[in-house]
């Protein structure tokens, strides 16, 4: 980050910001180009994310996390967005999934679950997109019904990122659909020889290569009462309507740190680019665009930083979240547009930075809810 430093980013927080830093540079980068063919990074790559502290830092260190909070996840999103290390699903397994169980969770789902996840032991995924019903959660189809002391499982899911390595599924199903959002329920599954579970294909995305997002099907699954996220039935849709704005920060915090970098990597590019026998940069068109790109993304930190505090403190309102997340996507798209504008047919080019940010960026605009339906929250509170 730049040399603006916010409150929440404390002389801890910006060592552990090296930290990532480091991590992601000799990590994750080498391999990304490999991981993006395979579709998937190694399975070992998680457990070496877990040695080095990067998975569940914002978790208690009593269940195995690192003891810090949400910035710490932010960091990291930030960090992987501006690194272009996009294959590791550090935000859905830590960000995501871990604090659904930290806040849901009874003591012993918590003591089970959560160290595994800290190491890398098991990955985890949240499951609620389904064929028929993306942003429209409402209208899941995926069934649980209750038989015994065991759920009932029917169904399937789509675009679950980490899909392919997951051991840990936190299932958005309906246990009593004839009450619709009140009918829905969170159950966690452990996966592995699970009778009646199978995985789908890894999906072939524009970008995001090698993050392994799949199909998920159930096909009478049987799992113990027991693993329902929370002490009764029918919570899960008030679970993800009070989870989602901290996931919608940091897709926000992804898009900061990716048109940071596609700022950086324009100003260079103009620097050594030589138009009509003088720099690109020396045109006036190419340096009132950079200024206005600077200028954004220094209204995009200061935004986001201050919705980041609030966050921490658990002040954070679901209209305000919904603000970051769609103007900060969009404005990440269009930086990054003019920013591979700027360099011309080069931008075109993947072995360039700026056609990978071009790519892996565009997503933000849609998943976490359509920036469509951020609006339409926005409008809601009129």
């Amino acid at each position: 980050m730049s040399a603006y430093r916010p409150s929440w980013l404390t002389e801890d927080m910006a060592i552990f910001q090296q930290s990532v830093r480091r991590f992601a540079a000799e990590e994750l980068v080498p391999h990304e180009e490999r991981w993006a063919k395979q579709q998937h990074v190694d399975r070992q790559t998680w457990l070496r994310a877990g040695e080095m502290g990067m998975l569940c830092p914002g978790i208690p260190e009593e269940y195995g996390g690192g003891g810090g909070n949400h910035a710490h996840n932010a960091i990291i999103g930030y960090e992987l967005a501006y690194a272009i290390a996009t294959s590791l699903g550090t935000n859905v397994h830590s960000a995501i999934s871990a604090h659904y169980l930290l806040r849901y969770a009874s003591e012993a789902q918590k003591q089970r679950w959560l160290p595994r996840m800290a190491s890398g032991e098991l990955v985890a995924a949240i499951a609620m997109t389904e064929p028929g019903a993306g942003t429209d959660l409402q209208n899941i189809k995926t069934k649980a019904i209750r038989d015994g002391d065991h759920y009932v499982i029917n169904g399937s899911k789509t675009f679950i990122t980490n899909g392919h390595h997951a051991d840990l599924v936190l299932l958005v199903c309906k246990t009593d659909p004839s009450l619709g959002a009140k009918g829905m329920s969170i159950i966690v599954l452990e996966v592995a020889d699970l009778p009646g579970f199978r995985r789908g294909r890894i999906l072939d995305k524009l970008g995001h290569k090698g993050q392994d997002t799949s199909e998920l099907f159930f096909d009478d699954v049987r799992v113990s009462v027991a693993n329902l996220l929370g002490p009764v039935e029918g919570q899960g849709f008030v679970q993800l309507m009070q989870q989602l704005p901290e996931e919608r920060m940091f897709i926000a915090m992804n898009a900061l740190g990716a048109m940071q970098r596609a700022v950086e990597e324009t100003i260079k590019y103009t620097q050594e680019r030589k138009v009509f026998g003088k720099p690109l940069l020396d045109m006036q068109n190419t340096r009132f665009k950079l200024a206005e790109m600077q200028t954004t993304v220094t209204i995009a930190r200061t935004f986001i930083d201050d919705c980041l505090d609030k966050m921490i403190r658990h002040e954070l309102d679901a209209v305000t979240a919904a603000k970051a997340k769609w103007w900060a996507s969009s404005q990440a798209c269009q930086i990054i547009d003019e920013c591979l504008q700027l360099h011309g047919g080069y931008g075109y080019m993947l072995e360039y930075p700026i056609a990978r940010l071009y790519i892996n960026t565009r997503v933000m605009r849609i998943y976490g809810g359509s920036n469509e339906v951020m609006k339409e929250l926005i409008a809601r509170s009129f």
